[in-house]
């Protein structure tokens, strides 16, 4: 994982290098800071990789995220964040999903902008995130190019759709992993992280797969199963309540959120990702599955007529919420974050499938999830795994609700009624919002805007009348 930074204007390495210093742990193989008439760049990069920066006449770039160098390419859905300057104008770029991350900012009419809130706090008086699908170029402001809306489903039988999937998915996953012998991939022992971990099994010399959770939670013991039958080297991550507790002042801080659902499935993440950097630069990630598949358990209350609509909703909406949660937890231990379910192949095919594939009835039958992908990738998995119920992240791994009571147990009644409201005028619906807000301001301050911070629709008291999906 890699990160950027930049000041569109002329002269302003100090500045950079203190931004620079910020973000260190997303890339701590190395940085570099490109000075050029217009604009100062800035890059840090992970160890082992070469700096994803590159100087050519008159033009100088730098990107997190994966990169054709071909600069008249770059208004692609490939996962990057990019910035360039050329005849002292500068282009930025953030992929049609928000997978890489970008936030900006002014200082006295100047842009400036990083791949983490924590590098413009201090140095900007708001922060506001760089919108996915969208590219700025000085002096022309910001130009939609990518947007993904629901669009028509294809009249595909149902032998067409399993292996068109299967293709799409072994696809995504040899982009991902191209000349590489050894990688990770956590594993949940759910549909999407076993799914991703098999097919990138049939591709590497050593898979290296990582399960976290409480003693005795129900993703480690499917987890065994799933690594046991593909042959990974595996790696469990056994933690205590304390543990969580412990950490919960980093997680905030990375994560650079106090959304109630995001910091409670972020903590175990966080954990894991640390074992992850001990063994390879990059792993798996099952993130955007349940968006795509109709995985929830909401999108069964749906009528099939408007189900199309509100999975492409939800993708759209991971940006600041689940993707960013994957993006910080690698980001902290300076690893990789491969999301395999949001690489292109995927993304157009899934779109197109109908939805009767994705939650399949029969008569006076519960509807099952994923049941196209479940067919897809039938030959990879044991069948308990194959065919187990959507599990929440936190609850898989034993937190359930641990998390929230000890922090709701932290706030009286009064401290929830004086301090509930918050600097930009919105306001903190639960008493363990409250609890994660006082650590996040420890660390950023009282900022008067906080429309970058993603708020999880279905999160408690943050009904979608006032979720911030941007």
């Amino acid at each position: 994982m890699s990160g950027i930074v930049g000041v569109c204007r002329t002269g302003e390495c100090e500045l950079v290098e203190k931004m620079l210093a910020k973000i260190r742990h997303r890339g701590p193989g190395g940085q570099k800071v490109i000075a050029k008439n217009g604009a100062v760049l800035g890059v840090v990069y992970r160890k082992g990789g070469r700096p994803p920066y590159m100087n050519k006449p008159r033009c100088s770039a730098v990107w997190d995220g994966r990169f054709s160098r071909n600069l008249d390419r770059v208004e692609t859905d490939t996962p990057l964040a990019l910035a360039a300057v050329q005849d002292g104008k500068v282009m930025l770029v953030r992929d049609g999903l928000g997978i890489s991350p970008l936030y900006y900012g002014e200082v006295d009419g100047t842009l400036v902008f990083a791949s983490e809130v924590k590098a413009l706090v201090g140095i900007v008086s708001k922060v506001r995130e760089f919108p996915p699908g969208y590219k700025y170029i000085s002096g022309e402001g910001f130009q939609r190019f990518f947007c993904l809306k629901a669009v028509d489903t294809w009249p595909l039988p149902e032998e067409e759709a399993v292996r068109r999937l299967r293709e799409a998915l072994e696809q995504a996953v040899a982009d991902y992993i191209k000349d590489q012998t050894e990688v990770g991939s956590l594993l949940s022992g759910g549909l999407d992280s076993s799914t991703l971990a098999a097919l990138a099994r049939q591709r590497v010399d050593r898979l290296h797969t990582f399960a976290c959770g409480l003693e005795g939670a129900s993703d480690l013991e499917y987890a065994r199963e799933v690594a046991d039958y593909i042959g990974s080297i595996h790696h469990e991550a056994v933690y205590t309540v304390e543990d969580l507790w412990r950490v919960l002042p980093e997680v905030i801080y990375h994560l650079e959120s106090f959304d109630a659902l995001l910091i409670r499935s972020a903590v175990t993440h966080y954990l894991v990702s640390k074992v992850v950097s001990d063994y390879v630069p990059a792993a798996f990630s099952g993130e955007g599955g349940d968006e795509l598949f109709a995985g929830y358990d909401y999108y069964k209350k749906l009528e099939p007529e408007t189900l199309n609509g509100e999975l492409i909703n939800s993708i759209n909406r991971l940006h600041n919420t689940a993707l960013q949660r994957v993006d910080r937890s690698a980001a902290a231990y300076g690893t990789d974050a491969y999301v395999g379910f949001l690489a292109p192949p995927v993304v157009k095919l899934a779109v197109r499938i109908p939805v009767e594939y994705k939650l399949y009835q029969k008569a006076d039958e519960e509807p099952v999830e994923k049941w196209i992908l479940r067919k897809a990738v039938a030959d990879l998995l044991p069948e308990a795994v194959l065919w187990r119920p959507k599990v929440k992240f936190w609850e898989g791994a034993g937190v359930e609700d641990q998390i929230a009571a000890y922090a709701e147990a932290q706030i009286s009644d009064a401290d929830f009624r004086n301090e509930r409201r918050l600097p930009d005028g919105s306001y903190l619906k639960t008493k363990e919002e409250l609890f994660y807000y006082r650590i996040f301001k420890e660390h950023f301050g009282s900022l008067t805007d906080l429309s970058f911070v993603g708020r999880t629709p279905s999160a408690p008291g943050a009904p979608l009348s006032t979720a911030k999906s941007h």
